[in-house]
Parts: C-alpha cells; structure tokens; sequence
C-alpha cells in the first residue's frame, strides 16, 4: 500500500508576524463550524484521488493551535475514515507558545494530536518584539514545559541571523534552547520575504541584516553546538536525534505522495503513474465558497512533465543531508540522475567539495548546503 501524507491548512492568526509571507490572514471573527465542515469536504474530495496508508498528519498555518480542538478530531475522525493509518502515524500540530493556546495543548492531545511544534523563535524578549511575536520568554520556557508533560514528542523553531546578533550571544541562546529541547529543534535564518513587512521596512533602512561573514559564522555555530549535543542536522534547517525526523516534512523532501486541504495548500499525488501538482485557492473567503459549491476548494491539477518531476526532486531532496537515491530517483522519473545535470556544473561543484555523487546517490556537503540557491542553480542551469 502506498504510503501518503495529509498537510491541513488553518489560514489564520492574531496578528501577522512581520517576516512571515505564509498564506495567514487576521480575521475579527471565524464561523468555526462553517470551516470545520468545508475542511471534511475538502477531506472527502480527495479520497476520491488518492488512496493509501497515511503515515504522517500536520496541521500547519497560519496558527492551528487557535482553532477548536474539536476541529482537529473531526478532521482526524473524517481521515480515518478514508485511508488507513500506519501504526506509527505523526500526527502534528504547529502552536504558538501563548498561555492561552499552550493551556489547550491537554485537549489537542485527546483530540488525537501525537507531536507538537512551537513557534518559540527566539530566547530573549527585545527579540521577540522585534519579531512580532505575541508571548514573551517565560510563556515560551512554560509553553515548551507545558508541551514535554503532554506529547511524548514536541519540537520548537528558533530565528537566527537577526539584527546585531554575535556568535558568542547567538551560542548562549542555542545553550539554553538545548536545555529545554526535546528530540527535534527547527532553526531558521531570518530572511528578508518579498511582500511582507519587513521587506518594507529594510528597505527603508529601520534595520540591517548581519553580513554573509557573520550570517556563516551563526550558521555553522548551529551546526556544531547542535551536533555535539546529539541533534544532528538532517536537513538544511532540521535537527534530531537519530529516528526522531520530522516524518511528514521527510515525505515532502524525499519527494512523496502527500494530500494538501484548506487555502493555498499544495500537494503532490501518482495518478496512473503520472504526478500531478495540486493547489487550492488560497483567499480563505474565495476558498471557502468553493468548497461549499463544489465540494472542494481546489484548482486544477496539473500534470508535472518529467523534466518538471526531476527538478523538484532535487531541489527538495538535496535539503537532506541524506541527498537523493539513485533507485528514488529512477523510480520516481524513469531516468538515471545524471541525465538531470549539467555534466559540466556536476564536475565543478564536486571538485570544489560542494556536492558528492556516487553509486548511492546525489547528496550536498556540509558546504554545498549552506550554499544550496548557488549550488542549485548551477547544477540545473
């Protein structure tokens, strides 16, 4: 039986953060009963596509933690009613580390909730201003307390590369963070998204970045404080003891099948033996409408071409420190991994210790990774 994935989209939050350009929207009021249905609607139309054992469930956002924790069972109830659960299934939850929403995690527990992931960001409150964010640290060092009584697996994203950040404070924050982490720890540089409030305002000047010098520094620092401490990177931003991966971003990375409900979710699903990209609309008001009319909220599948399937995989899959398969890789496309590269741009990035290739598979090094965009631009050119 083919394994699958099932992403959930919850659209909505208290406040947009000023980095975030994720598909989130503030709203004064949410019919949660009206959602909730369009959700199983939503849930419905695709079984009738895609068939399999779920192994992994993620409800992601937006800011799922502030939807009733009786959304999330029905959806889950309605799931199971589809398909068929691995017996290890991942069923997570992203949540935000206020009192009020960790103070639910007891009822998204009962509700069928099996891991979750916090968006701590930082461990220091000025950062946290800057940031947007709407707890302080003590809500996040109780909320992730909170989290490690309840979930037998919960993880917490960090933000670094932030303004006038220095290696020496950015090490005694990992060190804290490692205190209170459990198996898995996300740690992301902060970047500057088209769209968002913060491109505005650094354009304007209100803020700088750290330099490249400083941003690799803080970089590899990560890498080497979370090594040491058993939490090994095992994709560009992951870290987890070993078996402790997040199983449904592996899904994506390694590039399988996974269904995507609510606004703006994607997915990627075999049918036939052809691979099709699927996208719902992504306004809530214009998703909604949609699955109540027509049972779905979805656009158009399309149909990815093979060259279309080659790219994606690789540019997903070299993420993981594990690279690409070669047997994946011919399963999924029909071809060899060398017909998807630039001969010329493979022997240079090897030569210069940014990429590995051998009878296993493709993989980028510890150097090609921090340079990924580079290293995937030359090598698909």
């Amino acid at each position: 039986m083919k394994d699958l994935a099932l992403y959930v989209h919850w659209p909505f939050c208290k406040s947009k953060c000023p980095y975030c350009d994720f598909n989130s929207h503030v709203r004064a009021a949410i019919d949660e009963e009206r959602w909730r249905a369009a959700l199983l609607r939503d849930l419905d139309h695709y079984a009738g596509l895609a068939s399999g054992r779920l192994v992994s469930i993620f409800f992601g956002g937006g800011t799922p933690s502030l939807m009733a924790p009786a959304t999330a069972g029905a959806v889950l109830e309605r799931a199971a009613s589809h398909w068929s659960f691995a017996d290890d299934i991942e069923i997570t939850l992203e949540a935000n580390p206020t009192s009020v929403e960790a103070g639910r995690l007891t009822e998204f527990r009962a509700a069928g909730i099996g891991r979750v992931s916090l968006g701590v960001q930082a461990l220091d409150d000025a950062s946290l201003k800057f940031l947007g964010r709407g707890h302080d640290v003590g809500e996040a060092k109780a909320a992730v307390a909170t989290a490690a009584k309840i979930f037998a697996r919960y993880s917490f994203d960090l933000i670094y590369a932030r303004p006038g950040q220095t290696v020496a404070g950015w090490r005694r924050e990992l060190d804290e963070a490692l205190a209170m982490a459990g198996d898995h720890l996300s740690v992301y540089q902060l970047t500057i998204e088209q769209g968002t409030a913060f491109a505005t305002a650094h354009a304007r000047g209100d803020f700088m970045l750290p330099d490249e010098e400083v941003s690799g520094a803080l970089y590899e620092t990560t890498q080497e404080r979370l090594e040491a401490a058993g939490l090994a990177a095992y994709e560009i931003s992951n870290h987890a003891r070993p078996g402790a991966a997040c199983r449904h971003n592996l899904v994506y990375w390694r590039y399988g099948d996974y269904v995507g409900v609510g606004p703006g979710a994607h997915g990627r699903l075999t049918i036939d033996g052809t691979k099709f990209a699927t996208r719902q609309r992504r306004a809530p008001e214009s998703w909604i409408a949609a699955a109540e009319k027509r049972g779905h909220g979805s656009e158009e599948p399309m149909r990815l071409a093979d060259s279309e399937r080659s790219e994606e995989m690789l540019m997903m899959g070299l993420r993981l420190a594990e690279g690409v398969a070669r047997e994946r890789f011919r399963q999924e496309t029909g071809g060899e991994l060398e017909s998807a590269l630039d001969p010329a741009a493979l022997a240079d990035l090897a030569d210069g210790g940014f990429i590995e290739l051998d009878a296993a598979g493709l993989r980028a090094t510890a150097a090609g990774r921090q340079r990924l965009n580079a290293v995937l631009a030359r090598l698909l050119a």
